[in-house]
């Protein structure tokens, strides 16, 4: 009662809010205030967490290079997840496929155990100082109670059920599928150290209630009753959890709760099943709407919402970590722009926003729902050999980084704890809960953070409809700094500024870019500033700044101080 009552309260302030923001005239000038003496909560490192279908691209060229970038971005390790780490194959990686031949059989039905490709994958995390989101699943061929067809050729513009194969049937035989799991994370411990795999999360399988999970409800419970116990039995301190179910599926999600705390383990036959992490999926929705992409931010946000309620309904889950497994604009990776259209958001600046804009949002959720979120993973990475620009949702093409990657390098520098921020035309949770960012107005907001050294300011101007237009003054108050002398560097992401995406065009959208232009490229996807960094002097503790910031840019202002 308690828990709706303040969700009443909240929803009740913010609606006053959203009135104000529905009358603010165009016109009117745009006004951000930061309080960094008012501290909200710690922030957590939500968009350290990345995830991808293809495994094999991992250890590759560029995707090495990558997560090399990605783990230089970030100051705490970064969690990794990937699919398909258990599926039986060559090693060679293929879209929306993987593999490692990490279980076979021999001709008497006997267990061949080869690690050697997982191995590979798991030393490339480390290496860089990255943790596994390490992912069971999913079915070896032998052990695949229906394993043909096995692999598929699926490619882009193919339906997208060719993918299901006999790699997500359940096993034939528990209690071998549990004997490959104990000896996985045996394995594990032996090459990495206890200490090390202690600070790992394992989690089962990838959206159950699809076709990702050719059983039933109760098959699925099963299996995650005989892993876990397979896990635990390896490494009792180990951390364990599910599902990763879709958006949607929180029926879904509350009967595996409800199985894991009161139900009949199947693989001990005692009352419930180790749960230490609860993850769930949470995607938008884009369309293409009179020949333009107009993305749909308020699906991902009410997958969120909504999921988080049910994990909040049992106060037994009360401090339980939840991790959105998958969080992206949309659902499929590897389906680019050429064959789906309302995908063509993917290059530019619109990614960009769209991330600032969500995210902040994802923290809001977080701190009303009083849920101990710790991560976001964002569903994307690279591919590897592919066209340049071909519209896949991923970080970098060929090797370049994409404008979105620089986001997170925003992010990696906001440290400390998330601070008050007053924006007049930020729109309201409950507005986009219900509606998305649409109509006359762009949604210009900010996020806040400050630690003892340093403090950020990360302002986006975001709409749902895909379109460029005008620059907007941003009048930026900032209050409680705690120096006289403050020295500012703003960044930038627009048309302008770490933008690889918009040099490519003007180079005439080469197929088969020189290594000059690869060299100009690289560096046109890096973060750049805006300006030289200059000293900022405040009064009382006060400091005014005002910028011009486009539709579907991104600043980013660093403040150091003594």
């Amino acid at each position: 009662m308690l828990l709706k009552k303040s969700i009443k309260l909240f929803i009740i302030a913010v609606g006053i809010n959203s009135l104000a923001y529905a009358q603010t005239n165009k016109n009117e000038p745009v006004k951000v205030a930061v309080d960094f003496s008012a501290s909200i909560a710690p922030m957590k490192p939500l968009w350290a967490w990345f995830g991808y279908d293809e495994p094999n691209y991992t250890y590759m060229k560029d995707g090495k290079k990558l997560l090399t970038e990605i783990a230089a971005a970030s100051p705490v390790p970064v969690f990794v997840r990937a699919h398909s780490l258990l599926v039986t194959g060559d090693g060679v990686a293929a879209l929306k496929w993987g593999s490692t031949n990490a279980y076979t059989e021999d001709a008497s039905g006997n267990p061949v155990y080869n690690w050697s490709i997982i191995d590979s994958i798991f030393d490339t995390y480390i290496k860089r100082g990255m943790k596994p989101l390490a992912q069971i699943g999913f079915m070896p061929e032998a052990l695949s109670s229906k394993p043909v067809p096995y692999k598929h050729n699926w490619k882009p513009g193919d339906k997208y059920s060719d993918i299901f194969t006999g790699w997500a049937y359940p096993p034939k035989d528990y209690n071998k599928w549990t004997e490959l799991v104990y000896q996985w994370v045996k394995h594990s411990v032996e090459r990495y150290g206890k200490e090390e795999v202690e600070s790992w999360y394992w989690e089962l399988w990838n959206e159950p209630d699809s076709q990702y999970w050719r059983g039933t409800q109760q098959e699925f419970f099963k299996l995650y009753d005989y892993s876990a116990d397979a896990v635990k039995r390896a490494l009792p301190t180990a951390k364990i959890g599910g599902t990763d179910i879709t958006g949607g599926a929180m029926k879904f999600q509350d009967a595996f709760i409800k199985h894991c705390l009161f139900e009949t383990n199947y693989a001990t036959g005692k009352t419930g099943s180790p749960l230490d992490i609860l993850l769930f999926h949470a995607k938008g929705s884009p369309k293409l709407e009179n020949g333009r992409v107009v993305m749909g931010i308020r699906s991902q946000l009410r997958n969120i919402n909504d999921n988080l309620k049910v994990i909040a309904a049992y106060p037994q889950l009360k401090d339980l970590p939840i991790v959105i497994g998958e969080s992206d604009p949309e659902g499929c990776a590897a389906c680019g722009m050429a064959t789906d259209p309302q995908n063509a958001y993917r290059n530019g600046t619109m990614y960009s926003s769209y991330t600032a804009a969500s995210f902040a949002r994802k923290y809001e959720l977080a701190h009303l729902l009083k849920s101990n979120l710790i991560g976001a993973v964002t569903w994307a990475f690279e591919f590897e050999n592919q066209p340049w620009f071909y519209g896949f949702r991923d970080l970098a093409t060929n090797g370049v980084d994409k404008p979105v990657l620089n986001v997170f390098r925003m992010f990696g520098m906001m440290r400390g704890d998330l601070v008050k921020v007053d924006a007049n035309r930020m729109c309201p949770l409950d507005s986009i809960l219900a509606s998305g960012i649409r109509g006359a107005h762009t949604d210009i907001g900010a996020l806040a953070s400050k630690d003892a050294k340093s403090a950020a300011v990360m302002v986006w101007n975001y709409h749902d409809a895909d379109e460029k237009g005008s620059a907007e003054k941003v009048n930026i108050q900032l209050n409680g700094l705690p120096s006289k002398t403050i020295e500012l560097k703003h960044y930038r992401i627009d048309d302008q500024h770490s933008n690889s995406y918009e040099v490519w065009k003007k180079m005439g959208s080469p197929v088969s870019p020189t290594a000059v232009q690869i060299k100009q490229l690289e560096k046109a996807g890096q973060l750049a500033m805006l300006e030289k960094p200059s000293i900022l002097k405040t009064k009382n503790g006060t400091a005014n700044l005002e910028i011009l910031l486009p539709r579907q840019g991104v600043s980013f202002l660093h403040l150091s101080f003594k």
